[in-house]
C-alpha cells in the first residue's frame, strides 16, 4: 500500500473494489439512464460495460421504468437477454435515493436462467407428453373446460378418444423402440390438417384425446376423422419395417352428449369400446344404447371381481381322446363361474373382461387351486396317467413375474409333470418372454407345452418351425365340415407333417359330427382330438357312478359312434381310460 495514501482513499478503494466483486448485479444510474456504476456481475448479465458514464440503450419499456421510478414507485422485472443464447436476469430497481444532492436509481439483478430452465422443464413434463411433446391430458382438460365455463354462448365441439389397435402386439413383436418411433410417427400423421383451435393429447401409452372446437355438426365431424382414418392406411417405415397401424376413435359432441368434461370423455371412450368389440379400426359416435351396454358391462366387472374374491369359480373338464382306441389321452381344465344365482356362466362372458382389468393371474391360480382339490375325483374319472391342461393368456405367458410364480404353484402340487399349459400361439410369436425365459423353467419342472387355437392367431408354418411345444391344438375352423372342404383340408396334412417332423402331437378341437371323425379317421394320421361329439365339458360333481358294462357290450359300442355324442364307457363316466 503506498503510504501517501489516506485511510479514505484505502476504504474507497476497498469499497470500491467489494462493490465489483458483489455475486449479485448493481448498478447505479442518474435521472436520465446514464450508468454511474456498474460492476462485474451486472455487467455480465446486462452485457455492459462495466464503467461508468455510459448512456443505456433505452427500449420503451425501459423509459417506462425510468418514468416510475422517477415518480418514487419501485419497478420489479424479469427480462430475456439474448446475446448469441437467451439468458434470464430478475431485475430490482429500487426507489430513487438521494445522494450528494443528486437522484440516483440504484437496481440490482440475478441471473435466474438455471432457475427458469428448470421451470420450463417442470412446466413441459407436467404439461406436455416427453416422447411424442404433445399437450397431456391436464392441457385438453383445461381447454374444455374454459369453453364450457366461459360467458356467453359456447360454440358446439367435439371430443374424440383415439386408442391404437393392437399396439401391445406391436411392441411384443418389434420391441418398444419401435413402439415408440410407431407413436412419434402415428401423432404426426393424427395432428395433420388440425386447426390452431383444436388440440390432439396424448392421455396414455397408446390413447390420444382429440379437441375439435368449433364444429358445425356431426357430419362434418365424421368427415375429417375418415380423412385422418385414411391417413393411418398407409404404412409406417420404422428400422427397417413396414409396420400396418389402425385406431378406433369413439365420439361425443358438445352439447348434445355431455356438458362437463368428464361426462364427454367418458362417453367418447364407451363410443370407442364399442368400436373395438365390433372388429376395430373405424369411428362410432355416442348415442344412448352405448351408455346401457357400459352400465351392463360395469356390473359385470363388479359381479367379476366379487366372484373372485368369494372363489366362486369352478371347473369343467373335456377330455382329449384317442379317435382309434377311443381311450382318454388327457383333459382340459376349463373355468367357468356361478353367478349371483347359481347359474353357470360360460368364459366367453368374463375372461377378455379379466384379462383387461389384470383379474386373470388370480383366476387362472383359483382354477389350480380347484384342480388340485379335485385330484382324487379327476384320477378316478379319467385315469391317474391323464394329462391336465390349464389355459394360460397370451398376455400372462409374457409377464416373467406371473409365470415364475405360476411354475412354483404347478411344482408345489407335487405331480407338475401330469400338466399341459395351454397358450395361444402370439405367445411364442411375439418378442415376449416365454421362449428364452419361461419355457426353460416349464421344462425344467416336466410340464409339457400346448399351442391352442393354432391357425388363427400369428400363425405360419415357418414360425411353427421355430416354436417349441409337445402338442399343437389345430383350431375348430379348420376342423368344422373338413370333410366337405378340400382346401382346409389340405392345410390340415400341411400342419400335419410338419408337426410330426417336429415330434409335436396334434389335437383336432371342435369335433362335432361323426362325418368330421370319419374323415380324421380316414384320411389324415391324427390321433387325438376334442370336442362336443365325444363331451361337452364335464362338471366332475354332477358324475354319478355308471352300472359297469360287460366286456363284449363295450367292445360292441366302441364299434359304432357314440350314442348322443359319447365315446366308450368308463366306470364314472362312460369313456375309457
Amino acid at each position: 500500500m503506498p503510504a501517501n495514501e489516506s485511510n479514505c482513499d484505502q476504504e474507497l478503494r476497498i469499497l470500491r473494489d467489494l462493490f465489483r466483486l458483489l455475486p449479485s448485479g448493481v448498478t447505479v444510474q442518474d435521472e436520465n439512464g446514464t450508468f454511474l456504476l456498474v460492476n462485474d456481475a451486472a455487467a455480465a448479465q446486462l452485457r455492459l460495460a462495466a464503467n461508468a458514464g455510459q448512456s443505456a440503450q433505452l427500449d420503451e419499456r425501459h423509459e417506462n421504468c425510468l418514468e416510475l421510478l422517477r415518480a418514487g414507485r419501485p419497478v420489479v422485472l424479469e427480462e430475456a437477454l439474448t446475446h448469441g443464447a437467451t439468458r434470464h436476469v430478475f431485475l430490482t430497481a429500487h426507489r430513487p435515493a438521494q445522494v450528494g444532492g443528486r437522484k440516483l436509481l440504484i437496481s440490482n439483478s440475478t441471473d435466474i436462467s438455471e432457475q427458469k430452465a428448470f421451470e420450463d422443464q417442470l412446466f413441459r413434463s407436467a404439461y406436455y407428453d416427453e416422447l411424442t411433446g404433445l399437450p397431456t391430458r391436464r392441457v385438453i382438460e383445461h381447454r374444455v373446460n374454459g369453453l364450457i365455463h366461459r360467458d356467453g354462448p359456447v360454440a358446439p365441439f367435439a371430443l374424440a378418444f383415439l386408442d391404437i389397435d393392437n399396439f401391445k402386439h406391436i411392441n411384443d413383436y418389434y420391441g418398444h423402440a419401435v413402439g415408440d418411433a410407431l407413436l412419434v410417427e402415428l401423432s404426426k400423421r393424427l395432428g395433420h390438417a388440425l386447426r390452431e383451435t383444436d388440440i390432439l393429447s396424448r392421455i396414455s401409452g397408446d390413447e390420444f384425446l382429440l379437441l375439435l372446437n368449433p364444429i358445425r355438426d356431426q357430419r362434418e365431424v365424421g368427415d375429417f376423422i375418415e380423412t385422418m382414418q385414411q391417413r393411418l392406411k398407409a404404412p409406417f417405415f420404422i428400422d427397417q419395417s413396414e409396420i400396418f397401424a389402425s385406431t378406433s376413435i369413439g365420439v361425443s359432441l358438445y352439447p348434445a352428449h355431455g356438458r362437463s368434461y368428464e361426462a364427454l370423455r367418458q362417453n367418447a371412450d364407451i363410443a370407442m369400446y364399442r368400436v373395438k368389440n365390433n372388429g376395430k379400426g373405424s369411428t362410432a359416435f355416442f348415442d344412448s344404447s352405448m351408455e346401457r351396454e357400459a352400465l351392463a358391462r360395469m356390473k359385470i366387472e363388479q359381479s367379476l371381481r366379487l366372484a373372485i374374491l368369494e372363489k366362486r369359480f369352478c371347473c369343467a373338464f373335456q377330455p382329449k381322446v384317442d379317435i382309434r382306441t377311443q381311450d382318454v389321452k388327457g383333459i382340459e381344465a376349463l373355468v367357468r363361474l356361478r353367478d349371483d344365482e347359481g347359474v353357470i356362466q360360460a368364459p366367453g362372458t368374463f375372461i377378455d373382461l379379466a384379462v383387461e382389468l389384470g383379474l386373470i393371474d388370480e383366476l387362472t391360480h383359483l382354477v389350480l387351486a380347484e384342480i388340485v382339490k379335485s385330484i382324487d375325483l379327476i384320477n378316478d374319472t379319467f385315469g391317474p396317467a391323464a394329462t391336465i391342461s390349464i389355459n394360460v393368456a397370451a398376455k400372462q405367458a409374457g409377464n416373467p413375474e406371473f409365470m415364475r410364480s405360476f411354475a412354483r404353484a404347478l411344482d408345489d402340487t407335487g405331480f407338475p409333470t401330469r400338466f399341459m399349459v395351454e397358450v395361444t400361439e402370439d405367445a411364442f410369436v411375439a418378442k415376449s418372454h416365454f421362449q428364452d425365459q419361461i419355457l426353460p423353467i416349464l421344462r425344467g419342472i416336466g410340464v409339457g407345452i400346448s399351442i391352442d387355437d393354432f391357425g388363427i392367431g400369428y400363425s405360419s408354418l415357418s414360425a411353427l418351425a421355430d416354436i417349441t411345444a409337445d402338442e399343437i391344438k389345430i383350431d375348430r375352423s379348420f376342423i368344422t365340415d373338413i370333410h366337405q372342404r378340400p382346401r382346409s383340408q389340405g392345410i390340415l396334412r400341411a400342419i400335419e407333417s410338419l408337426s410330426e417332423a417336429l415330434g409335436m402331437t396334434v389335437i383336432a378341437e371342435g369335433i362335432e359330427s361323426y362325418e368330421e371323425l370319419a374323415y380324421l379317421q380316414a384320411a389324415t394320421k391324427i390321433r387325438y382330438a376334442q370336442g362336443y361329439y365325444f363331451s361337452k365339458p364335464i362338471f366332475l360333481e354332477d358324475l354319478r357312478p355308471a352300472i359297469p358294462q360287460t366286456s363284449e357290450s363295450r367292445a360292441s359300442l366302441s364299434a359304432r359312434p357314440a350314442p348322443e355324442g359319447r365315446v366308450a364307457y368308463s366306470r364314472a363316466s362312460g369313456y375309457r381310460r
